[in-house]
């Protein structure tokens, strides 16, 4: 009998805890695009000012606090990487078990990553 009282609670652990962990994958991924997208928004003044699209350019300082930021606002830690064009993110979000606990297994946390890139204009549908 008790050895059914484990495994059930194993297997409620497996789908409560596994449906968290999910949850926190998930979340981390649309924080870290969310975060990619606000860090290439940060374009120098100049490059805006340009007469080609295709010279814009992040200001890395500014692209940086940005996607911190947002990383901050949302309750995740992370790292930003900003390239010539491109911001690229990975978000980190803490999720602690709730049954598996009992089993050894506590912390669920979720981690994505998501690279927004700079552009002018669309790169799809109809001209």
């Amino acid at each position: 009998m008790a050895v059914m009282a484990v495994g059930l609670m194993v297997m409620a652990g497996l789908v409560i805890d596994g449906g968290a962990a999910i949850a926190a994958r998930a979340r981390a991924a649309d924080i870290a695009q969310e975060a990619a997208r606000a860090g290439a928004d940060q374009l120098t003044q100049a490059s805006l000012r340009g007469t080609s699209p295709a010279g814009l350019q992040l200001d890395p300082a500014a692209a940086e606090a940005a996607a911190v930021r947002v990383l901050g606002l949302r309750g995740a830690t992370g790292e930003v990487s900003v390239a010539s064009r491109e911001v690229t993110v990975t978000a980190h979000v803490p999720q602690r078990a709730a049954v598996l606990s009992a089993v050894g297994v506590s912390d669920l946390s979720g981690t994505a990553q998501a690279t927004a890139t700079i552009l002018h204009g669309t790169t799809t549908g109809a001209p």
